[in-house]
């Protein structure tokens, strides 16, 4: 009897035993699910594939530029003014957590985005003929060709500067993250927009209005606009294609990136109007090749194979309108910028080296010996001594590369206070402004450089301690806007001769600013 009792004794604490370690199952903490957690909380606005919606796309390229700890940020706290709630209040620290890392993982299979989506995309907000055909309203008072269009990254919005009274015009919500720098009309009545997710935006500066929008791709690089103002070109890397417009943003033809034969497909980095040659160029990520598209109706046939006879035209041809003419190299090319004539595509490989391509030839005809990793898309020139020069920001290193635009030969290489983006000046100032925005130390300091000497003349620091990059001089050249990128940053005016400031006015985080007239004459001191 006692050793019924005992073993059944052994058997009750065994069951409970193995109770108390299933009850510890049930109560364990189970592994945040991010796909359920975005099908909850996120799909309504960015989208279920997330491609965007209401808000923007959530996908690895979209969110290249964002910081980890500022996605976080985001998720836990949401964004002041928009319909992005915060989720701190709702969500565990690991479910945030997971979240933010699912989101920057590839989506698959990988999405598609065909004519069909970008037909079905297209907004139009005032039919073409139904806004007058003046500038109204305060833009009446103003020189148009010297406003300034600024983007602020920081809460996602556009001013529009009067370049006169240095005052902000109006602010109006842009789409998401607007990447590459906006595009004008040749008479500086429109701007267009491209948006890191893919939106296009075509804004009337006259009428202070959006006209309308069209999504060209899921992941756009940027945009440009033809000379004549009757194509609007999108360069996108995901998918990679190459989405041409009418003005009014209906869509002329889509060209997917890929070699000849179509078996390398290419993601785009670029694509800029070349207007004297009446053509787009563009230039990919991952395929060694540069695309020229003429948008010259009477554009010459395009050759792609062996031709047994020009003169007879013994070939098969492509159209020479809006069909790429390629230029094979060894190396992609990204970043790039023109000499003033736009025969020749200065161009940065992503190992740091740097080609000179001719365009009517369609091959290298130089390297240039520029140290570290030089951002050519930032590339100006100028005259000195009689002679073309040119030069680049490094983004590896504190230095500005100068070097002979006829030898194509290195001049100057001038120290700076640390890697720097942008370098810009204006025909009628002596000086080249560049940042070192990029410098742990120096990203507060503005270098002035001569551009006959070739050295820094003088430093300019508004802020201590706060990234000051970006300058853009007024059409006339007398003065200057430079960016204090900070989320409760500025716009500071600057005196293009004492370089003194004189006046700034809040932004949030403002990262580019373009005049209009600097950007359509397109001034030898800027970027196009």
């Amino acid at each position: 009897m006692g050793r019924l009792l005992l073993r059944t004794a052994r058997a009750a604490l065994g069951m409970l035993s193995t109770l108390g370690v299933l009850g510890g199952m049930g109560h364990a903490q189970a592994a945040p699910d991010p796909a359920a957690l975005y099908a909850q909380h996120c799909a309504s606005c960015h989208g279920p594939g997330r491609l965007g919606a209401m808000g923007p796309a959530l996908l690895p390229e979209s969110l290249e530029r964002l910081k980890p700890q500022a996605l976080l940020s985001t998720l836990q706290n949401g964004r002041p003014a928009t319909q992005m709630p915060a989720f701190g209040a709702v969500l565990q620290a690991d479910e945030i957590d997971a979240l933010a890392r699912w989101v920057r993982t590839p989506v698959s299979p990988t999405p598609r985005w065909a004519l069909t989506d970008i037909q079905a995309s297209r907004i139009e907000y005032h039919a073409p003929g139904s806004l007058p055909d003046r500038p109204q309203g305060p833009i009446a008072q103003t020189d148009p060709m010297n406003l300034f269009v600024v983007v602020e990254a920081g809460d996602h919005h556009v001013s529009i500067i009067d370049g006169d009274r240095m005052a902000r015009i109006t602010r109006f919500p842009s789409r998401f993250a607007l990447h590459g720098g906006p595009k004008f009309s040749p008479d500086g009545r429109y701007v267009y927009f491209a948006s890191r997710d893919g939106w296009v935006s075509k804004y009337d500066l006259w009428n202070l209005q959006r006209v309308a929008e069209v999504r060209a791709g899921i992941n756009t690089r940027n945009l440009a606009v033809s000379a004549d103002g009757q194509v609007v070109a999108v360069a996108n890397s995901l998918p990679g294609s190459l989405a041409l417009f009418d003005a009014d943003l209906k869509l002329l033809r889509l060209i997917p990136g890929a070699s000849l034969d179509g078996k390398t497909p290419g993601r785009f980095s670029a694509v800029y109007d070349a207007g004297p040659r009446h053509s787009f160029v563009a230039t990919f990520r991952d395929l060694p090749e540069i695309w020229e598209l003429s948008y010259d109706p009477a554009a010459a046939p395009i050759h792609e194979g062996y031709v047994h006879d020009y003169p007879m035209g013994e070939a098969v041809a492509r159209p020479g309108y809006l069909h790429p003419r390629r230029t094979v190299l060894e190396a992609p090319l990204d970043d790039f910028f023109f000499n003033p004539d736009y025969t020749q595509l200065i161009g940065a490989q992503r190992g740091g080296e740097a080609l000179v391509v001719n365009l009517d030839v369609r091959r290298p005809i130089a390297q240039l010996a520029l140290a570290g990793m030089p951002h050519l898309g930032s590339g100006i020139s100028w005259l000195r001594d009689g002679h073309r020069v040119a030069a680049s920001t490094d983004l590896q290193s504190g230095q500005v590369s100068v070097f002979d635009m006829d030898t194509w030969q290195p001049v100057a290489r001038i120290a700076t206070a640390g890697p720097g983006f942008f370098l810009r000046s204006h025909e009628t100032s002596p000086y080249a402004w560049v940042d070192s925005m990029m410098s742990p130390t120096g990203r507060d300091t503005l270098q002035v450089i001569d551009k006959q000497s070739l050295e820094v003349v003088a430093q300019v620091r508004t802020d201590p301690g706060k990234t000051l990059a970006h300058v853009e001089f007024d059409r006339h050249g007398r003065y200057l806007i430079a960016s204090l990128m900070e989320q409760e940053g500025a716009l500071i005016f600057l005196d293009a001769r004492t370089f003194k400031e004189i006046r700034r006015l809040p932004a949030c985080k403002p990262i580019g600013k373009y005049n209009l007239a600097n950007k359509i004459g397109k001034s030898e001191g800027t970027s196009h």
